[in-house]
């Protein structure tokens, strides 16, 4: 469908791809991995055709239409959520009416042999085809089911776009994309601004998607659910993996560790060749064979080992300035956007030290409370500080804080004092701003790349207050890992927002679980809050967390029993199914013995008896095992019903 061939591309001087080739079949699902900064959203851009290539060429069919989802977009609309998704169907529209045009036009002609006439008749199913796939005729209930999908409840519906924060917006940008159903959707870290729920629904969609999905995401589980191929870009190179994101870490490894071992034994064998040669240079009679050494040398092939890119950030966050033992206190907190209560006589204590997750459905209220603290909304109530508190701020948009048109260099340096200055460049190194990089705008940074010069303004100013939302966002895998041991080793107050269970695991001592407009704290770590609440996973949580009343929360304990009947139902069906493959096995053995017992019985000398009769005993032991296989079977079977009418 999409050719990508010999493509080129450099910015400051390096080559961010080089020669670069590969195809997007149809129906591919292709995951793009890649270190922040590798070219993942270079990548995207250039097959969306929003930039050119400096050398090669990417070609796709002219009918082919693409769906771009970037990292960050601006949306200035003031129509509703539902009317700004609606506006999706634009092509639809305009379908309907070509249709139209086009039955006027065949029906106006009857030079029905005609090449014209046969063109016509090829540009409307065509349209018509097309105008099926995006299934316009039931656009409203489409609409809906999206956006219900993607997180939306119906009395936001009618609210304006512009009322709603980034994030949310970027779910209506998502959810206009989906609706109209693009030859090749192409998402960049989709999942950035999704709740768990939200998540879950957007994999299954993808995977039914009829088309082609290419994804760049950090969320591993998300990868494996959807992609089927893996495409990593590493130093400029493409390397193109038939496989899901875990599998390909595995072929990766392997494809290295063979590459590395081939290298090893040519290496080993030229020594031993040319300790040949240096030995037996000057003896004539050995003349013939230092020859034939010297040219099995020139004609062999060197294996040259990847160059690999290690690069990795490096920080620790400055020593926490003294603090007093009350960080943080809330008394009857309360906050409001117009007819919309978020939070509601809050209260809670920080302590100096303490490290806090906050979890929950998002539009919960946990961003919300994390820019009061920042000093960034009104509220009231009372939000009482402690002693000598100095905050540093990351917020979920924390690219929007940054000046678009200064450089990197200068983004830090407007903001370092003193000593610090001299060190800019250090710390910019640190965070892989190296060399001409630094003099990069912030408007052309990745989204990556935006994130990793927000944490470098936070070495600048020491604070005893960290309040982090959603810092892992647009991080590598690699980065995520040395964020989390820089926090272990912050020795402030910690406030973090994720919904990345294996990100927090071990980071905090207390969590605090915002629902219903409250907020309620658990000690111990997220895995702790988990047992407490005797839920596996944070998926369990925020469907547990879907109501705002009491009736609704009963409606979601009993949605978690009835999707645990479910999976014991469904392995139900799989073992009656097995039982029944066992039981026509079991049937055909002992055809097979009845027929061997027969003919053992009536001698006739044109039968093999020895390999009758070890047909015969092969047959009865395969009988055995069936049974026995049966047998095991129908105790787990047994089980099973009981399990489920425990679950009534």
């Amino acid at each position: 469908m999409i050719s990508i061939n010999n493509l080129s591309i450099h910015f400051t001087g390096t080559d961010l791809f080089s020669n670069a080739s590969f195809q997007v079949n149809p129906k591919d699902r292709i995951g793009l991995v890649g270190k922040n900064g590798s070219g993942k959203t270079t990548l995207l851009n250039i097959i969306a055709g929003e930039i050119l290539p400096q050398q090669g060429e990417v070609t796709k069919p002219s009918n082919t239409s693409v769906g771009y989802l970037k990292q960050e977009m601006d949306s200035s609309s003031t129509e509703t959520i539902y009317n700004e998704a609606l506006s999706a169907f634009d092509e639809y529209l305009t379908l309907e009416k070509t249709i139209k045009q086009l039955n006027e036009k065949i029906s106006q002609r009857s030079d029905y042999e005609s090449k014209e006439y046969h063109g016509l008749i090829v540009e409307l199913t065509e349209a018509n085809e097309r105008f099926l796939i995006l299934g316009g005729q039931s656009k409203e209930g489409e609409t809906e089911k999206v956006l219900i999908g993607l997180g939306f409840k119906r009395t936001d519906f009618v609210r304006p776009v512009k009322e709603f924060s980034s994030g949310w917006q970027m779910r209506v940008e998502l959810a206009k994309i989906l609706l109209r159903k693009p030859d090749v959707l192409l998402l960049d870290e989709p999942t950035n601004h999704l709740d768990i729920e939200s998540i879950q629904w957007l994999e299954e969609f993808l995977i039914n998607y009829f088309g082609t999905v290419v994804l760049v995401s950090h969320d591993r589980a998300f990868l494996d659910a959807v992609t089927r191929r893996t495409i990593e870009i590493e130093l400029g190179k493409i390397f193109d993996y038939k496989a899901g994101y875990s599998d390909y870490v595995n072929m990766r490894e392997e494809r290295l560790a063979r590459q590395k071992a081939s290298y090893n034994n040519q290496q080993n064998q030229v020594r031993q060749i040319e300790r040949f040669i240096e030995r037996f240079r000057y003896k004539n009679t050995k003349s013939k064979q230092v020859q034939s050494k010297i040219k099995m040398l020139d004609k062999m092939d060197e294996i040259e080992l990847e160059e690999m890119d290690n690069s990795s950030i490096f920080f620790r966050f400055p020593p926490a300035p003294r603090a007093g033992k009350v960080v943080l206190e809330g008394i009857k907190l309360s906050k409001s956007y117009g007819n919309i209560h978020v939070l509601s006589n809050i209260e809670f204590t920080l302590l100096n030290s303490d490290k806090v997750a906050f979890v929950g459905k998002n539009g919960e209220g946990k961003s919300t409370l994390s820019r009061i603290i920042a000093g960034e909304l009104k509220y009231t109530g009372v939000l009482k500080f402690g002693h000598n508190l100095h905050i540093g701020y990351f917020a979920q948009n924390q690219g929007d804080y940054l000046d678009p048109e200064k450089t990197v260099f200068d983004t830090i340096d407007s903001v370092a004092v003193g000593e610090i200055r001299k060190q800019i460049r250090n710390i910019l190194g640190a965070f892989l701003f190296g060399g001409d990089s630094i003099d990069k705008k912030v408007k052309v940074l990745s989204g990556g790349e935006k994130s990793r010069l927000s944490l470098a303004k936070l070495l600048l100013t020491p604070s005893n207050l960290l309040i982090l939302d959603e810092p892992t966002n647009h991080l590598d895998m690699q980065s995520k890992d040395i964020l989390k041991n820089a926090l272990l080793q912050y020795d402030g107050t910690l406030i973090i927002v994720s919904h990345d269970r294996d990100f927090l695991q071990g980071l905090t001592n207390k969590v605090f679980e915002f629902k219903n407009r409250n907020v309620k704290e658990y000690l111990g770590d997220i895995y702790d809050f988990l047992e407490s609440r005797k839920l596996k996973s944070l998926e369990e949580l925020e469907a547990a967390n879907n109501g705002q009343t009491r009736k609704e929360e009963k409606v979601s304990e009993n949605k978690i029993v009835y999707e645990k009947r479910k999976q014991i139902d469904k392995e139900i069906r799989k073992v009656r199914t097995q039982i029944q493959k066992s039981e026509d096995k079991i049937h055909t053995l002992e055809k097979k013995i009845e027929s061997c017992e027969q003919r053992l019985s009536q001698p006739d000398h044109s039968v093999d008896f020895n390999q009758l009769s070890k047909e015969y005993n092969d047959f009865n032991r395969q009988l055995q095992e069936e049974m026995q296989l049966w047998e095991n079977l129908e105790i787990h079977h047994e089980k099973l019903k009981l399990k489920s009418q425990e679950e009534l």
